[in-house]
């Protein structure tokens, strides 16, 4: 095996270096721009005031508009995207649980309020998953457990 010596003067390569460099910190600066950037449109503005009034009624705590739009945008996000997959029905039933951890986790009858909220984002956001969402919180055992 033989060894190649460079010939080329490392001076006549820097341009290279300083032209990657450029390019990666501007790709960067794009980047970041694009994602902390806030992308508010008047629906997603409309389908806020919309939830916020909806939670008001019910007596539910109501978070601050622009948190709102940030969380749900105007299609609802994560909330919307599968409502009754295995991930998101995990995470509901977490929520009905005794507060325990291992062996000594139990479900229990759960209040109504517990899924009070993501029925109303949904009726809101994606009333097209409404329909599939209800089958499924009608077929849980839920009560009126908390008393105001």
């Amino acid at each position: 095996m033989s060894t190649v010596n460079e010939q080329q003067p490392v001076r006549s390569r820097t341009w290279i270096y300083v032209t990657a460099i450029v390019v990666l910190v501007g790709l960067v600066v794009v980047g970041l721009a694009t994602f902390s950037a806030a992308k508010e449109s008047q629906a997603a503005s409309d389908k806020a005031d919309q939830l916020i009034a909806a939670l008001a009624a019910t007596g539910a705590r109501t978070p601050q508009k622009d948190q709102v739009v940030r969380v749900l945008g105007d299609d609802g996000g994560a909330t919307c995207q599968d409502p009754t997959s295995a991930l998101a029905k995990g995470t509901l039933f977490s929520q009905m649980m005794n507060g325990a951890a291992g062996p000594g986790m139990r479900p229990l009858i759960a209040d109504n309020r517990v899924v009070r909220g993501q029925l109303l984002i949904i009726t809101i956001y994606c009333p097209d998953e409404l329909a599939r969402f209800q089958d499924f919180v009608d077929g849980l055992k839920l009560a009126d457990t908390v008393r105001s």
